[in-house]
């Protein structure tokens, strides 16, 4: 038998909380590698930013080997704890080590701190895999409701979301509090030890408060025939080339690296572009919150009344054609100058508003992965919720990939200066940031939204792949 018996079609509460709470770790990862390592290893380490951009590179050319592989064993993978559960577990430690070892390097030279942040990438973004993918794998086992799915997602992204901004609140308004400010490098030691500890709670929690499901979860398909590379490649070929998934694939390739231009650059954006001050940088932090629970609670709603498609494009539109519009309009002189008592809150509002959008269109997106696992079994028998997974924890981690690289490129060919006070800055300096910033993630999201009109299963015709399946299961 592939299968036992499928779970409740509504997860309760509870269970969302657990599942959805082991994306905190994710989150805080997130946040480091999105806000604080290029400014860290950039400004204050003294790393060529190029050079930071690189190391992410080469840890993402990785990723694209191991993520698929590590999707695939947890498919296949046979324990008493099921499919899923023995990689969670088996993450935690890993983990939280070397995300300790990242904020604490040695005092090397280019080449040595290059070497050393390249090998710590590639473990940090290998061992979150082994816990992301089988994790996130868990949601179409969970409910094969087309909405309830989303509902899973949006918590996952809100956990996601809280995560992260709760290291970014502990950065702003304890750590980096000190006479150096972004400078100190003791705060981001500090910082280190902090999320480490909470990546590894955060796991052992979701992997602990999801246990109990283990007997209804799937089995892997048995086939009979031997494990070698060449079965490997051609299942994951057949699982990888439906369209659906590739209208997503890019995508979401699309998104991360938007968002990951958006995050390496958010600081130095608000700090230089913008004129804040570190405390207002600290309650702009703090809003984060807020803009994570309207996306959790808009996200659910757009799905019901609109389908997933639909209701990504929407809120894309509104969302992606928001963000970069302060940027543009203080391009074209449009904006208050920065001092203006009125610049700040008309830059926050809109941030809230733009962020919770974005949060809502990620949880829908996201949640439109699950539907093709049953898609995928209809015409090949085999459940593969990891392969897919996988590729969306790789797509994801692009943010801190080509993300960071065209950070960091575009750092490096404005000749931005390192370490300098933001009062000191050439403003054709800025006006060049913001003329690189603002199109080119208008650029990225709008053509991501076209990939998205691509996919094609919608409500109605999961609910008929689930009848086919109840049929041969019958």
């Amino acid at each position: 038998m592939a299968t036992r018996e499928m779970p409740a079609e509504r997860p309760t509460v509870w269970l969302k909380l657990a599942h959805g709470s082991g994306a905190a770790a994710f989150g805080i990862k997130n946040n480091g590698f999105d806000y604080f390592l290029l400014l860290f290893y950039g400004t204050v380490i003294g790393l060529e930013p190029g050079l930071v951009g690189l190391a992410i590179l080469v840890a993402l050319v990785v990723d694209a080997i191991s993520d698929p592989l590590v999707g695939y064993w947890s498919d296949n993978f046979r324990s008493r704890w099921g499919r899923r559960h023995p990689f969670m577990y088996a993450a935690a430690l890993p983990v939280a080590l070397s995300y300790f070892l990242l904020w604490n390097p040695p005092d090397w030279g280019q080449g040595g701190l290059f070497a050393y942040l390249t090998i710590l990438a590639i473990l940090i973004r290998t061992f979150i895999t082994f816990y992301e993918t089988p994790s996130s794998a868990l949601i179409p086992e969970l409910t094969s409701d087309y909405e309830e799915r989303t509902s899973l997602q949006a918590y996952r992204l809100f956990f996601g979301w809280s995560g992260g901004n709760l290291m970014s609140i502990v950065m702003f308004g304890v750590l980096l509090t000190g006479p150096l400010g972004m400078r100190d490098q003791q705060a981001y030691v500090t910082y280190g030890i902090i999320g480490s500890l909470l990546i590894f709670a955060a796991i052992m929690i979701s992997a602990l408060g999801t246990h109990s499901r283990i007997p209804h979860l799937h089995r892997p398909v048995e086939t009979g025939e031997r494990y070698s590379i060449r079965r490997i490649f051609r299942e994951m070929v057949e699982t990888l080339s439906e369209k659906s998934f590739l209208a997503l694939f890019f995508a979401t390739v699309l998104f991360a690296i938007a968002t990951g231009l958006s995050a390496a650059l958010a600081f130095l954006m608000l700090n230089y572009f913008w004129g804040f001050s570190e405390f207002q940088i600290f309650i702009w932090t703090c809003t984060v919150f807020l803009s994570a629970l309207l996306g959790f609670l808009l996200a659910p709603w757009a799905t019901r009344k609109l389908g997933k498609k639909q209701a990504t494009i929407v809120l894309g539109l509104l969302a992606f054609t928001i963000q970069p519009a302060p940027v543009l309009l203080r391009l074209a002189g449009l904006m208050p100058e920065n001092g203006d008592p009125l610049l700040f809150p008309l830059v926050l509002g809109i941030n809230v508003i733009d962020l919770a959008l974005i949060i809502a269109v990620q949880a829908v997106a996201y949640s439109m992965i699950a539907d093709l696992v049953e898609s995928n079994q209809v015409k090949t028998g085999r459940r593969s919720e990891g392969v897919y997974y996988a590729a969306m924890t790789f797509t994801r981690k692009t943010t801190q990939g080509l993300g960071v690289l065209a950070a960091g490129l575009i750092l490096s060919l404005i000749a931005f200066p390192e370490g300098a006070d933001p009062a000191s800055v050439d403003p054709e300096i800025l006006w060049n940031l913001g003329a690189f910033y603002a199109p080119s993630l208008l650029f990225l999201w709008l053509t991501a939204l076209y990939f998205v009109s691509r996919y094609r299963i919608d409500k109605e015709r999961h609910e008929e792949n689930l009848r086919k399946l109840v049929e041969r299961g019958g």
